[in-house]
């Protein structure tokens, strides 16, 4: 028999973490210790693996050279083009980070040119977009070390910033920037 709990914290934890969304756009300008607020992130990329580590943001704002390396790694692997991610997806990256208290982000599919995904949709076929937030530099497909990808899809479905999909049988979750919307099944 299955026990059914019941959490009692769901809707205080989704109100902290649409505040986590929210605080890019509400920093004061007041001056703050670096250390309270930099906003660090780890990824490890699967077709390439390089590894990164770095602070993106701090009290000024976003930290332009750490974008540019991010980047870099979120390049199309295939062919090798990159483009200027969304930062907003590393602010979502980090409130996922904060919510399920992982710290490295396996990267399955970040930036994707237009000629990679006219291939996908012919190799894979209904389960890659025609326009694909990927070739706008606005999602991504990630894992966090450590947390199952149940927990990571609940947290960005919590955060109510962007797309969130959730691919169980390959165990990976899209995120994106563009209208709030989720698809997937629901249960793991």
């Amino acid at each position: 028999m299955s026990k059914i709990i019941l959490d009692h914290a769901a809707p205080q934890r989704r109100l902290f973490l649409k505040g986590l969304a929210a605080l890019p756009l509400g920093l004061s300008a007041a001056p703050l210790h670096a250390a309270k607020t930099e906003r660090h992130l780890g990824f490890r990329h699967t077709h390439t693996e390089e590894r990164l580590h770095l602070a993106f943001r701090n009290h000024h704002g976003y930290i332009e050279p750490a974008l540019k390396r991010m980047n870099w790694l979120l390049r199309d692997f295939r062919t090798g083009e990159s483009t200027r991610m969304d930062p907003r997806l590393y602010d979502m990256l980090h409130a996922i980070s904060i919510a399920c208290g992982g710290d490295t982000f396996e990267i399955i599919s970040g930036y994707r040119s237009p000629k990679t995904n006219n291939m996908l949709r012919k190799t894979r076929g209904g389960g890659v977009a025609k326009r694909s937030l990927h070739m706008d530099g606005k999602a991504i497909d990630i894992r966090l070390v450590g947390v199952d990808t149940i927990r990571v899809r609940d947290a960005a479905i919590a955060l109510g910033a962007g797309g969130v999909g959730y691919y169980p049988e390959s165990d990976f979750v899209h995120i994106d920037t563009g209208p709030v919307r989720s698809w997937g099944p629901k249960k793991a």
